[in-house]
């Protein structure tokens, strides 16, 4: 797989960014340009260096019940792929960044699936 599917997915998946080590580009979703440019840069530089040390594509998805998911794979011919590597990676990441990835899966309940603040509070 050479790029990443971008369109809301047949089971309800967004991708809201994501890096393609084969063809060195960055997506980001325009659909999520009301993030911070902060936001958007810190989501810009995890991806990057994500696919830099392991390689392969590198997508952060919101699921349809907008939990965000990591999502890394590897075209079938490369043999230089760290799967093992990208594995511990995305649970560095999700530990690392946990604030971050629940503060975009408020965001995206809020804003794209409009769930009331007082139900994403008493969570």
């Amino acid at each position: 797989m050479s790029e990443v599917n971008m369109d809301k997915q047949a089971d309800g998946v967004i991708t809201l960014c994501g890096a393609n080590a084969y063809d060195k580009k960055y997506y980001f979703n325009k659909q999520f340009d009301g993030l911070p440019q902060s936001i958007k840069d810190e989501l810009h530089i995890i991806c990057v260096l994500f696919t830099e040390e392991v390689g392969g594509i590198f997508t952060i998805d919101f699921e349809a019940d907008g939990s965000v998911r990591l999502r890394t794979e590897a075209s079938e011919e490369d043999y230089l792929y760290d799967e093992v590597g990208s594995a511990l990676l995305v649970g560095e990441v999700t530990r690392k960044r946990k604030d971050l990835l629940e503060s975009l899966s408020l965001y995206y309940r809020y804003i794209v699936l409009h769930e009331k603040v007082e139900d994403l509070i008493s969570e």
